[in-house]
């Protein structure tokens, strides 16, 4: 069968299984497969399957047919122009995410600073940031030994050395380590979905680590833990940068100036909808 007639009728299958971008998780998969990408397929479109690359590929369909995410059949997920490696114990890289990086590099001005980025999963946030700002010193911490050392490797393949990981529950290992350590950023993108959110039982969602999706307090308890925590680690003027759910502004916003944070505002992501809360601490 030739390349384009089996793209075509894969993206009719992946769509008769319920997927939304039928065609392009059918084109992303047979690239990962061939090692090319998708300019290759649209200019060689007319070259044979060969038998070997069928069944694998079949496979592979069989698995997206079930709900499982493409990140995840071919084990990375491009964010912030990066190739990341990615794995079912992390959440995959989502666009939406972009916003956090994006505000986060406007408060990042300075030449130098350091910044800590807190539940890292695959280092995204952390190795975005640190792509751009070369000066910075970057840390980020995840409560899982093997998102760490995911984190990790992602680094090394990428060759970004200000970028460092370390097994952390929030910032419990700071406070063992240096009593006082204290950084001019702090962002995070936390659980933040309450246990009966209907999305936990739609798309991707479904595969991705339970413990990273949900939180306690209607999906507000580790936003809370993180807005009162983060005092102790911020330096003065440093600030603190929140990933939350579409409809959690106000509350974020809310929790921020009953903590004592200044100039508290919410950033919209690409649909519009307030995605990122932040806030700064007094002492500049």
């Amino acid at each position: 069968m030739r390349l384009d007639a089996l793209l075509s009728e894969s993206a009719a299958r992946l769509a008769a299984a319920g997927s939304p971008t039928a065609r392009l998780d059918a084109e992303v998969l047979l690239c990962h497969l061939l090692e090319v990408d998708r300019t290759w397929l649209y200019t060689w479109g007319d070259r044979e399957a060969e038998e070997a690359l069928l069944a694998r590929f079949d496979a592979l369909l069989a698995r997206r047919e079930d709900g499982e995410p493409v990140a995840y059949l071919t084990g990375e997920r491009e964010f912030w122009g990066l190739t990341l490696a990615t794995e079912p114990s992390t959440l995959i890289p989502r666009p939406d995410t972009e916003t956090l990086v994006e505000v986060a590099l406007e408060k990042a001005c300075a030449t130098a600073g350091r910044l800590l980025d807190l539940g890292s999963g695959t280092g995204a946030i952390a190795l975005a940031i640190a792509s751009e700002r070369p000066g910075w010193d970057v840390l980020g911490v995840d409560l899982r030994p093997e998102a760490v050392a995911l984190a990790e490797r992602n680094a090394a393949r990428l060759s970004i050395t200000n970028a460092g990981f370390r097994q952390s529950d929030w910032f419990a290992a700071l406070q063992e380590k240096k009593a006082g350590e204290r950084f001019d950023l702090i962002v995070s993108n936390p659980p933040y979905l309450a246990d009966d959110d209907p999305h936990l039982v739609r798309g991707d969602v479904r595969f991705e680590p339970r413990s990273a999706l949900v939180a306690g307090e209607g999906g507000l308890g580790d936003l809370r833990h993180l807005v009162r925590a983060a005092r102790e680690h911020l330096a003065p003027a440093g600030w603190l940068l929140l990933e939350h759910g579409a409809q959690q502004g106000a509350a974020v916003r809310q929790a921020l100036e009953d903590a004592g944070y200044e100039a508290v505002v919410s950033r919209g992501d690409l649909a519009g909808h307030e995605r990122v809360s932040l806030g700064g601490w007094p002492g500049g």
